[in-house]
């Protein structure tokens, strides 16, 4: 099977470091990659954003299979363009993909699905802004409905913070969503689906404020974990029964199925599982955890959801022991990341790409925000712990930040669940 990766990204670092050790697969590229991806892949330049170039690449290369990595070609419809060339293609129709292009869409999925999610309050205009603060009361909860990389809410007891948050939205043309604020530990939760089937992988956990502590601004996330030893007996199994499977079945009834990669982000609340969102291809930096846990072979996995064959798949099969990803950001991040500064370190083992590039002199340089994703396992979360931040201890890049805390909260056992 000749497969071919779409992004630059940590998370399709981490794709490509799991398809390579696929026996199935024959050859592997990714479109554009990045300095890590060079090693595993064939780099070739696309943009992202084009579906007629997305599948004019796969097509020329050849592929069996098209992995889409990010959320904008999905969203532009680079799936079905892929399709339309006769290609197999992980990833949903643009159609489906507004489960994560449009907040609003994905909330009356739910509701026609009775998917059990926070109360929301669409907001067109200022004046309905602050209609939908009064009703929603703090801690406020302000979403930019459209794509915004994982930086798109503000969550805050400040009314002034929220209310600027949804003028600087509308004032970019945007709609906002005002929603309910959920308590409770949050959940990533990603499931493999062909548009019936539904397989759930394992439960990972993010952090996305920037610094210890849950402090400073919202990111793209700054590392995860994964399994999660605190979370409720039956988690996986009730959310595929309340959340991913009625969700998928709406799809489907809606005449609009989604095949690919569904991400359930949850709170567990006081109230029971609660969906925060939708997302419509793996999570990143989550990807980063599960991936290497995995141990079914991820190309027939893929393949089988993207050909429409997922219930005739064998169980999947999981490793023992846990993950940890740390993020290494640029300075600056996530307002004003800096670029350009040379990184070492970056070929070290579990080190995944995230925004690097390789100058002409071969030098390996950071290209974004997020620029690493430092993974490593272990028998289990503090011994992975140890091993991840040993493994950033080795990384050297001008003013870089990271947190010093993920995962610690569940090594400690200082997470628990309403209710519990």
């Amino acid at each position: 099977m000749r497969v071919l990766v779409i992004g630059s990204g940590a998370r399709e670092h981490a794709l490509c470091v799991a398809l390579s050790s696929d026996p199935a697969v024959t050859a592997l590229a990714c479109a554009p990659g990045n300095a890590g991806t060079r090693a595993l892949a064939e780099p070739a330049a696309v943009d992202v954003a084009d579906p007629v170039a997305v599948a004019a690449l796969a097509t020329g290369w050849g592929a069996d299979l098209v992995v889409v990595g990010p959320e904008v070609p999905l969203v532009a419809g680079a799936a079905d363009a892929v399709r339309d060339a006769g290609i197999a293609c992980f990833g949903p129709s643009q159609q489906a993909a507004q489960i994560e292009g449009s907040k609003s869409f994905a909330k009356h999925v739910m509701a026609a699905a009775r998917v059990p999610t926070a109360r929301s309050w669409p907001v067109g205009g200022p004046a309905e802004l602050e209609t939908a603060l009064d009703e929603a009361g703090p801690p406020y909860v302000v979403k930019d409905d459209g794509l915004a990389a994982g930086k798109g809410v503000v969550v805050t007891p400040d009314r002034d913070a929220a209310v600027a948050h949804g003028h600087r939205v509308l004032e970019a043309g945007g709609a906002v969503l005002v929603e309910e604020y959920l308590d409770g530990p949050e959940v990533s939760l990603f499931a493999v689906t062909d548009g019936t089937t539904v397989l759930p992988l394992l439960p990972a956990q993010d952090a996305k404020r920037r610094d210890d502590g849950d402090a400073g601004p919202n990111t793209g996330g700054m590392g995860a974990y994964a399994p999660l030893p605190w979370a409720p007996p039956g988690l996986v199994d009730e959310v595929l029964a309340t959340v991913l499977q009625p969700a998928v079945d709406e799809m489907r009834r809606r005449g609009e199925p989604f095949s690919g990669l569904l991400y359930a982000g949850l709170a567990l609340t006081a109230g029971g599982v609660r969906v925060v969102e939708f997302n419509a291809r793996f999570g990143d930096p989550e990807t980063e955890v599960v991936l290497p846990l995995l141990e079914t072979p991820l190309a027939g996995l893929l393949h089988a959801a993207a050909t429409g064959t997922l219930a005739d798949h064998p169980p999947l099969r999981w490793r023992s022991g846990a993950a940890v990803t740390v993020v290494v950001a640029a300075a600056g991040y996530p307002e004003r990341p800096r670029t350009g500064d040379p990184v070492t370190g970056a070929d070290g083992e579990g080190v995944l790409h995230a925004g690097t590039v390789v100058d002409a002199e071969g030098t390996v340089r950071s290209a974004g925000g997020r620029v690493l994703a430092v993974t490593a396992t272990g028998a289990d979360l503090a011994a992975a712990r140890q091993a991840a931040y040993e493994r950033v201890a080795a990384v050297r890049l001008a003013g870089a930040h990271w947190r010093s805390d993920i995962a610690l909260a569940a090594v400690e056992g200082r997470i628990a669940v309403p209710g519990t």
